[in-house]
């Protein structure tokens, strides 16, 4: 079952050059393909490599006519669990919502780290994934898949699709097998 709402709203925390704009695009276009609207856009200013930063993605059902960041998102996403210490991630998420988290901590023991009551909390071990498979520690792919699996919003197959427009070959085959990795392995509390 698919969370989707009239409007499903989601906000996507890392730092510069993690990818948090190009997973949230990413995401938008598997939507597309999927017949839904969509928004995706970033929220940063001058800020240097490895400055936190913020991403956002609307997805609905119907045409979207509000232009404005996501305060109060459904769905939250964090790329880089030391942004934790920092930067308030829940902050806005209403109460049935769902914070997906680059972590290799039981969800339990991160949502005593997001000292929130608030929604579901799920982790997959993003970093792991992507050095195991990429090489290198980018997760943006890798919390897509857990995205996908989690909120149900877009299928594997869009994504491998968007996956396949947007990088050659051999680098599309390793980051959809990120995808995948991270799909089956997201756990929740």
């Amino acid at each position: 079952m698919s969370i989707l709402k009239k409007i499903l709203e989601v906000r996507w925390h890392g730092r510069g050059g993690q990818g948090a704009w190009t997973a949230s695009e990413l995401l938008a276009r598997a939507a597309i393909y999927e017949g839904k609207f969509i928004q995706s856009f970033p929220e940063f200013g001058p800020e240097r490599m490895g400055a936190p930063v913020t991403a956002f993605t609307r997805i609905s059902t119907e045409p979207i006519h509000i232009h404005c960041a996501v305060y109060n998102p459904d769905v939250v996403v964090v790329l880089d669990p030391t942004l934790l210490k920092t930067v308030s991630v829940a902050e806005g998420l209403n109460d049935e919502g769902t914070i997906i988290i680059n972590s290799k901590e039981n969800p339990a023991e991160m949502r005593k780290t997001l000292n929130t009551e608030k929604g579901k909390v799920w982790t997959v071990p993003a970093t792991e994934i992507a050095i195991n498979i990429l090489g290198m520690s980018i997760t943006n792919t890798a919390m897509l898949g857990a995205v996908a699996r989690v909120t149900k919003m877009v299928s594997l197959e869009s994504l491998e699709k968007v996956i396949k427009e947007r990088f050659r070959l051999n680098v599309a085959e390793k980051n959809f097998a990120v995808i995948k990795e991270a799909y089956e392995r997201v756990k929740s509390e």
